[in-house]
């Protein structure tokens, strides 16, 4: 690992939202992701976390996010308890004001996974540990340093202002506010394709549209799925999120069935293009929601064809292991001990 790279931590900070980093600040812990992440591929990694001890609090659950904080706290050295759902009283029988209260004088830091931006914003004010947004219905931060690692990896040194990606389908919740937002912090060519009503809040593209008259980005919010073309990442989620219910499933697919990530679409952003998904997708038949909805109205792939997801041009399993070099890096920024 090079010297330089305590320089790069910022002692004390959260992980809640996008909005709360300067562009230096975000560029910092991408640069500290990558030399982590090439730290361990080397056998050289220092332990800077050596003895803390990590609450993983979920109150919903996840493969990604569970299984990179638990082997990037190993990696450095600290310890970690996991709460599923149902292993606190937090919303329960004790409110989120006194879990955090608890929690921050056992541990070292808070993950936390769950519904409410508020829950995490108050983990943060009230625990006195850094806390970190493993994902709520608004933002998921630790997803867009995993995402911004993947392209400037799949980028070959282009820097970020001459990187630009398209997200297609609903916007209007964490990935597709995040992956606005986040590109908007770094000057990246940002493209919002959906149908006007899955657009995100007017006030998330305000504020990227403030934060891109900063940095220089290119921000495009619109229906029109041409928006895509010349885009070097084409990025997607799942139609219907976690917590919905399944009868949205119908108005979902009726909305949003022109804008499925298939051979077209990837043609038109152009034969260079990069498909990118956050996990889980829905591509084949292979889940149970895969099926039920295959016998309802018959597709084979919701938000993405088995074809593109399966095929060369899908990055998705890249993305999905740099959750774990980009979350230790928000961990050790944070926690580290020089």
């Amino acid at each position: 690992m090079t010297s330089d790279v305590t320089s790069l931590f910022h002692p004390g900070q959260h992980l809640l939202r996008e909005l709360d980093f300067t562009g230096e600040e975000w560029r910092d812990l991408l640069e500290l992701s990558a030399q982590l992440k090439a730290a361990k591929e080397e056998h050289r990694e220092v332990q800077y976390m050596r003895g803390l001890n990590i609450a993983l609090l979920f109150a919903k659950t996840s493969t990604r996010t569970r299984c990179s904080f638990e082997v990037a706290a190993a990696d450095q050295g600290a310890h970690t308890v996991y709460l599923d759902p149902s292993g606190s009283q937090m919303g329960h029988k004790e409110s989120v004001e006194d879990t955090a209260r608890v929690l921050g004088r056992i541990f070292d830091g808070i993950e936390y996974r769950g519904d409410l931006q508020d829950h995490v914003d108050t983990l943060a004010a009230r625990s006195g540990v850094p806390v970190f947004n493993g994902l709520t219905d608004d933002w998921h931060p630790t997803q867009m340093l995993a995402d911004t690692l993947t392209m400037r990896e799949h980028s070959h040194g282009r820097p970020d202002g001459e990187i630009s990606y398209a997200y297609v389908g609903d916007a209007r919740f964490n990935t597709g506010r995040s992956l606005l937002v986040n590109g908007a912090i770094l000057g990246m060519d940002v493209r919002i394709v959906a149908p006007r009503a899955l657009w995100p809040a007017e006030d998330v593209i305000a504020a990227a549209r403030g934060r891109a008259a900063e940095s220089g980005a290119r921000i495009t919010v619109t229906e029109d799925t041409a928006a895509v073309e010349g885009a070097d990442f084409v990025h997607t989620d799942i139609w219907v999120s976690m917590g919905e219910p399944k009868e949205v499933w119908a108005q979902r697919i009726e909305l949003l069935h022109d804008y499925r990530v298939d051979e077209d679409l990837m043609a038109l952003a152009g034969p260079e293009a990069k498909f990118m998904h956050c996990l889980p997708a829905y591509h084949d038949l292979g889940t149970e929601v895969g099926r039920r909805i295959h016998e309802r109205f018959g597709l084979e792939g919701i938000e993405v064809s088995d074809e593109v997801f399966e095929g060369p041009r899908s990055i998705v399993f890249d993305q999905a292991a740099n959750r774990m070099p980009t979350i230790k890096a928000a961990m050790v920024s944070a926690l580290g001990r020089v």
